[in-house]
């Protein structure tokens, strides 16, 4: 969720501030440890590793403020959930990084740590043929890769799941994997993802962190549950954060009558042809209206003279955009991507029978914390624990796949394009495994 250019303006900045962390780290041995849950915001207790499973990293990059650097962080220093200090029954044993930028974090926890760096995921999986670890966190999010002609950023999601299947061979045992964000930027790749964890039965939970962080008021749309059109509101750049309003609008959407039938076609506008779409039905006023209801940051003024009109922030001026998913049981659903006029996530849909709108807010706590991505990470463990995925890996095939197929509507100027390739079957988990209750160590 954070942005690359933001990200690359303040390297030098991030790297200084990273050593001197380490520096100060260093003179104390570490973060002192205390007793209970005394001082478990300030001086928390360092997380032995006696009586906790091994795990791996593979990564693309990992320095201040990644993906890499949150999720993996909470496994080396632990976190507070619900006002209690948390210590990860899995501890780091190896991290495979393809790209070490200056501001670099992971040689520096690995040397302080004790655990097994390398740019090799054979180094970090296996000792011989057996395999070391009890999971594996795929987290193939920033660093500097190439982009297509479609504007899709080349992250190496499948090639490094390949890797970890190939140690999986080697050892001849599997261990539950979790992939950060979609599969892939490719539907093929993706789509050999999951039919290779079928085929070896390998535990894999993807997607984005979104479907789990808190929602205000605290929405979980009954199963079953007669959904007439559904609306997400959000911000960002096209590919990174559009699979994230995608995730948003799939977690909730999936919980209508019949579960998950897969996508029809898909349709992405920009520019005025957003607003024309809206005044001629293809997607809904009024949602819009009742999901900004719950927005944050929705800026006073019209959407159609905000929206792209300035940057915000870190934040591109960027015209409207609009994803339109049929659903091959009639549904439909939509994200607008509104930069300039909100700089957060919500959603609202129309159910059978009911005269006004449910809607909610997918909050999103801001940096340094990130505590979204410590959201993901309370469902991560619990994969890992149980060795069953608590979210259906298909919802995530299903995003990348639509996210990829929007991505060729785009290129082709807004054209409408049929998908019998997304004809993806599932139903939902009962519990939607959002966190509820306070964000904050000390509940309201």
């Amino acid at each position: 969720m954070m942005d690359r250019q933001r990200r690359l303006s303040r390297r030098k900045f991030l790297a200084g501030a990273a050593g001197l962390t380490l520096s100060a780290a260093s003179k104390m041995g570490g973060a002192s440890p205390v007793s209970g849950t005394s001082g478990m915001l300030a001086r928390p207790p360092r997380l032995d590793t006696a009586g906790r499973k091994p795990l791996a990293v593979v990564t693309t990059v990992c320095r201040p403020l990644s993906h890499s650097y949150h999720i993996a962080g909470r496994f080396l220093f632990g976190y507070v959930r619900q006002g209690e200090f948390h210590t990860p029954p899995f501890y780091i044993k190896g991290m495979a990084v393809d790209q070490t930028p200056d501001n670099d974090i992971s040689r520096s926890w690995a040397q302080e740590f004790g655990f097994r760096w390398s740019r090799s995921v054979a180094d970090v999986l296996l000792e011989g043929d057996q395999l070391a670890v009890e999971g594996v966190l795929l987290i193939a999010e920033h660093g500097n890769y190439p982009r297509n002609e479609k504007g899709q950023v080349l992250y190496p999601r499948y090639e490094m799941f390949q890797q970890i299947v190939d140690c999986f061979r080697r050892a001849g045992r599997v261990v539950p994997v979790f992939c950060d964000k979609h599969l892939s930027y490719s539907w093929d790749k993706a789509w050999k993802m999951v039919q290779q964890a079928r085929e070896m039965k390998i535990p894999v939970m993807a997607g984005s962190s979104l479907p789990l962080t808190w929602r205000r008021p605290e929405l979980e749309l009954p199963l079953g549950c007669q959904i007439e059109e559904a609306l997400v509101a959000a911000y960002g750049p096209i590919e990174v954060y559009g699979i994230h309003a995608l995730e948003t609008l799939q977690c909730m959407l999936e919980r209508r009558r019949g579960g998950e039938t897969g996508v029809r076609a898909v349709r992405c506008l920009t520019g005025d042809a957003v607003w024309k779409a809206g005044d001629e039905g293809l997607w809904s006023w009024d949602l819009l209206e009742a999901a900004l209801a719950r927005s944050e940051t929705v800026n006073p003024g019209d959407v159609r003279r905000n929206t792209g009109a300035f940057p915000v922030q870190t934040y591109a001026a960027q015209a409207p955009i609009a994803f339109l998913v049929e659903y091959r049981n009639g549904c439909r659903g939509t994200v607008l991507l509104l930069n300039g006029h909100v700089q957060d996530f919500t959603f609202a849909a129309r159910l059978a029978g009911q005269a006004n709108p449910v809607s909610c807010l997918f909050v999103l706590p801001q940096p340094p914390g990130a505590k979204f991505l410590e959201a993901q990470t309370m469902a991560i463990e619990k994969m890992l624990t149980t060795g069953k995925p608590p979210i259906p890996v298909e919802r995530t095939l299903l995003t990348s796949g639509t996210l990829d197929f929007l991505l060729t509507s785009h290129a082709r100027q807004g054209e409408r394009i049929e998908t019998p390739e997304l004809d993806v079957a599932y139903q939902p988990p009962e519990d939607s495994g959002f966190v509820r209750g306070s964000i904050a160590a000390a509940p309201a």
